[in-house]
């Protein structure tokens, strides 16, 4: 089975959020189960630049704009194709706008191109290789599927369209539709016309054989008003194609027992050993009180990501009995509220604003719990690296959130099977209420043992997760288009 996959990040080549975790992460997960997938990527500079041995595998004389290639080459453990394509990837800053912040006015262009190219492999343009199923991540690979949808019937493969968070869309004026090269019955309501203009997402959930996301409970929450972000209505009518895949994490970077980012490393068995990590932690932070759960927040300092309920609630939070450690970046005025709330408890609290990947794994590794109150998460990561550490996560039930941790209510205790605190969202009341539970629970030190190594035990690598996906490819294929 060949799969291509095509998004605008993957690690350790690009990556500005989880979208560049899942799409670097797939292809080994699936090798072992028959499945041979090539990553197609935007030709960006860190891109280009760890090309070795590159081999030109496609010619265009004009792409939206200038020359361009598809090049192949394997880098990062990855077997990837490349759009190289300088007058639209060639420059400065970010992956989707410059340093200073804000997106390229030509992200339709430079992304419609990579949808464009993502269809030709598929149709057999490369001649050596084509797959038998194409793989589209998020808005910015969405126009491939509907490439192969309005293109020739003889190229057409099956093709997955995979959300990884339904607010990023891709919505463009309808002046654009000339220059992307489809028939004009593409731009109709069951094509790719959004409330007037063009929709790049809405384009391949219409168009996709199979609609997937990151959590079952996300793929439910997408079909209602207050999730589907106004394509509630096209994934109900889709509703038998929508598929919840949960994530998985890479087990081999996210290893408790040989993080070298870690002050000391641990298994189940050793967990006195985070400690030295809690110390370490404590001393980064400036918290010098020691009574109470430490609790940490490794997240974007943003509304969607619950952090205006944690300013919010700061006083009572600390009230409660926690300790607070905050790492995180995002608006503005939600990094100095927490800064002062910190500073009004300080030995008690402690932020630091930016992203560092080694404080996030020793803070893994050394709270004693992980802190997401999301208003909604297609799935999370940092809660299954919580798990995987020992650091029990205290989640909103959202999303995959709600699929990933289970309540530590008194029947789950009992059976032993808890691996955390679930709480209702977008409720400051219910963000303090999990806090004092989360108190309450530490202090019963037999009971939050037994609920870190039960988390510890969770499976939350990419095996199940990458068998689900080649389910639905062979599916996909026997099916045919």
């Amino acid at each position: 089975m060949k799969v291509l996959s095509v998004a605008s990040e993957a690690v350790p080549l690009a990556k500005t959020g989880g979208l560049a975790d899942v799409v670097g992460a797939l292809p080994a997960a699936l090798k072992p189960l028959g499945v041979a997938m090539r990553v197609l990527l935007p030709g960006y500079p860190a891109v280009i630049g760890a090309a070795r041995k590159a081999k030109k595998l496609r010619q265009y004389a004009e792409l939206f704009g200038g020359p361009a290639s598809i090049v192949g080459f394997e880098a990062a453990g990855l077997d990837l194709l490349v759009l190289d394509a300088p007058h639209l990837y060639d420059r400065p800053g970010g992956p989707y706008g410059p340093a200073g912040g804000g997106d390229w006015p030509d992200n339709w262009r430079r992304y419609a191109a990579l949808g464009n190219a993502a269809a030709d492999i598929a149709a057999g343009a490369l001649g050596v290789w084509r797959p038998d199923v194409l793989h589209a991540h998020d808005w910015q690979a969405a126009m491939a599927p509907a490439y192969l949808r309005y293109g020739p019937a003889e190229g057409r493969v099956p093709s997955v369209m995979t959300v990884h968070n339904l607010a990023f869309q891709g919505q463009f004026a309808a002046s654009i539709f000339p220059e992307l090269g489809l028939p004009a019955e593409a731009m109709a309501l069951d094509g790719v016309e959004y409330y007037g203009g063009v929709g790049f997402l809405k384009a391949g959930l219409q168009s996709a054989s199979a609609i997937t996301t990151v959590s079952p409970t996300y793929a439910q929450e997408i079909r209602t008003p207050a999730f589907g972000m106004g394509l509630d209505g096209l994934l109900n009518l889709r509703a038998a194609d929508v598929f919840g895949v949960t994530n998985g994490i890479d087990v081999e970077v996210w290893n408790p027992a040989a993080d070298t980012a870690l002050a000391s490393t641990f298994t189940p068995a050793t967990l006195r050993k985070r400690e030295t990590n809690r110390r370490a932690v404590e001393e980064r932070f400036g918290i010098s009180e020691t009574d109470g759960p430490l609790a940490c927040v490794i997240s974007r300092l943003t509304w969607q990501k619950g952090m205006d309920l944690l300013s919010a609630e700061f006083d009572r939070l600390i009230g409660a009995g926690l300790r607070l450690a905050i790492l995180g970046s995002g608006d503005t005025a939600l990094q100095g509220a927490l800064l002062a709330a910190a500073a009004r408890h300080r030995g008690r609290a402690g932020v630091v604003i930016g992203y560092d990947e080694g404080l996030s794994h020793l803070m893994q590794g050394g709270c004693d719990a992980i802190l997401v109150p999301s208003r909604f998460e297609p799935c999370g990561l940092t809660q299954l690296y919580g798990l995987r550490y020992g650091c029990v996560p205290v989640v909103a039930r959202t999303g995959g959130l709600a699929d990933t941790v289970i309540d530590a209510n008194e029947a789950a205790l009992s059976l032993g099977v808890a691996t955390g605190i679930v709480f209702a969202p977008d409720s400051g009341e219910a963000l303090v209420d999990a806090a004092r539970r989360t108190a309450i629970l530490f202090a019963d030190r037999k009971a939050w043992t037994a609920m870190q190594k039960q988390g510890m035990r969770c499976d939350v690598s990419w095996e199940r997760s990458a068998a689900k996906y080649a389910n639905l490819y062979n599916a996909l294929v026997t099916k045919g288009t």
